[in-house]
């Protein structure tokens, strides 16, 4: 009896279940019946009507101030570049303080940190990723090797070519190169730890991408007990001039110092990279102690110290190592603007981190603990630069994604979009290099120095305003303008 009535069970589950996928079925024959209908309807719409109903993509929202922000940085550094020696006050500063060139550097960094935060928030294949991390690295420090380490002398110097004995082999691409290198492994390496929503409370946030502060901890420590605990002993290095040769002694001896003459931070890189492999011609030659026209660039004093004249690597080894925290900060920014989806706790998280920063660096500096230093790439100026980028990344923020106003800021948009584009034909000065080719007579006859002097110089008569408004018309003008040509035909350059 239990048999059968299993049986008659079974029977009746099985003619429901028959009853069921019947249903589906037609079901299913009116979905594509309808579907069918529909994409006949579609197809026999006129033209008018179909472009009613457009297929709707969902497109990830571009946050403007990105590009705002890293295209005001490039404009800055063509503008301290090239108009910093008719304008030293905004030129780098000889050692201790903070000028306008100070802050290019350090915005770069910042920027990199937010962007890979962005670029990395979702990886299917943690593998490939480290691929192309790598591979980038690669191809920052090709760059920057070969465009800051000798071998280029644009945009004056038409020769090319470097003695591979005093090649450079550190630069801005070069710490870009390791500093992303570094955060965006950290930031890959830990995917799978990474949150899809934060606990609640202010601290929530940091104690989410904990590794991320961990590496940048690490990087301060390195940094600073390298800083004050490395014995630096006498040097000398050999000044060449007119087929003579001179050699220096600079007499130290101690740790601890955060002079020009005898700080770690020098000592490391004559140690790895050897001193002939620095830069030649540092800031702090432009020190009063060097040359009477401080903060310009003059003659050296008769009693200037030894050190005046020996190279020093504004972007070395250890310096690099620190600079690894201002890429930690600005990936911290990048993940407020991931997680925090309003515009007030965006900049609430952001201006309250940005002013701490201010604040601790103004604190290290007038108290003489730890002075604001780019050279060194102090703690201070880690803090300060850093703090100053929080703010200005946070005005963008509010004028141009909160307010709206993006019309007034579409040209650093454009720069920003072609950032690698600009530094390289502008800032580092391969287009006016490849116009001056084209010169009359003599190199110092070309269409470049024509237009700086008759067009700008004579016409304000003042060199030095001359210098600005060429710098802003012919150089940033030019730029924007080309970048937004660029922009329109969909064409950028990116590693």
């Amino acid at each position: 009896m239990e048999d059968s009535k299993r049986l008659e069970e079974g029977f009746g589950n099985g003619t429901k279940r028959a009853t069921i996928a019947n249903d589906q079925d037609k079901k299913v024959a009116e979905t594509v019946h309808g579907n069918e209908e529909k994409s006949r309807t579609t197809l026999d719409l006129p033209e008018e009507q179909k472009e009613e109903k457009p297929l709707i993509k969902h497109k990830t929202k571009r946050v403007a101030t990105l590009d705002a922000f890293r295209g005001l940085t490039i404009v800055l550094m063509i503008l301290v570049d090239d108009a910093g020696e008719a304008y030293p006050r905004i030129d780098h500063s000889p050692w201790n303080g903070c000028t306008l060139a100070d802050f290019v550097l350090p915005f770069f960094l910042f920027i990199v940190g937010v962007a890979v935060a962005l670029a990395l928030k979702r990886i299917p294949e943690v593998k490939s990723a480290i691929r192309k991390i790598i591979l980038r690295t690669l191809k920052l420090l090709f760059w920057g090797i070969l465009l800051q380490g000798g071998y280029s002398h644009a945009p004056y110097n038409l020769s090319y070519g470097v003695d591979m004995k005093h090649i450079r082999w550190c630069g801005i691409l070069q710490r870009i190169a390791l500093v992303y290198f570094v955060v965006a492994l950290i930031e890959a390496l830990t995917t799978k730890l990474r949150p899809t929503s934060l606990k609640s409370g202010h601290f929530s946030i940091f104690t989410a991408y904990k590794w991320q502060w961990i590496g940048g901890f690490v990087a301060f420590v390195i940094y600073m007990v390298t800083t004050f605990s490395l014995f630096v002993p006498d040097w000398s290095f050999v000044v060449y001039k007119d087929d003579n040769a001179e050699r220096y002694t600079v007499k130290c001896g101690m740790r601890g110092h955060l002079g020009p003459a005898c700080n770690a931070v020098g000592y490391v890189d004559r140690q790895v990279w050897g001193i002939n492999h620095l830069y030649a011609e540092p800031v702090w030659a432009r020190l009063r102690a060097c040359t009477f026209s401080s903060p310009g660039s003059g003659p050296f004093r008769e009693d200037a110290p030894s050190w005046c004249r020996a190279p020093f690597e504004p972007e070395g080894l250890l310096s690099s190592v620190s600079a690894i925290v201002t890429g930690t900060i600005g990936i911290h920014y990048g993940h407020v603007l991931i997680h925090y989806k309003g515009h007030a706790e965006r900049l609430k998280q952001w201006v309250l981190m940005g002013v701490s920063l201010l604040i601790v660096a103004c604190v290290l500096h007038f108290t003489d603990a730890i002075p604001i230093n780019k050279q060194l790439y102090s703690f201070s100026y880690v803090c300060f630069t850093a703090g100053a980028a929080a703010v200005v990344f946070s005005g963008l923020y509010i004028l141009i994604d909160v307010w709206g106003l993006r019309t007034p800021f579409l040209f650093l948009e454009w720069i920003g979009m072609n950032a690698m584009l600009v530094f390289v034909m502008a800032a580092q000065g391969i287009f006016a290099a490849f116009v001056n080719g084209w010169y009359f007579k003599n190199p110092d006859n070309n269409l470049v120095k024509w237009i700086q002097q008759h067009v700008f110089i004579d016409v304000w008569k003042s060199e030095r305003l001359g210098t600005l408004l060429y710098v802003i018309f012919a150089e940033i003008t030019f730029w924007a303008v080309v970048s937004g040509i660029l922009h329109k035909l969909g064409i950028y350059w990116k590693l």
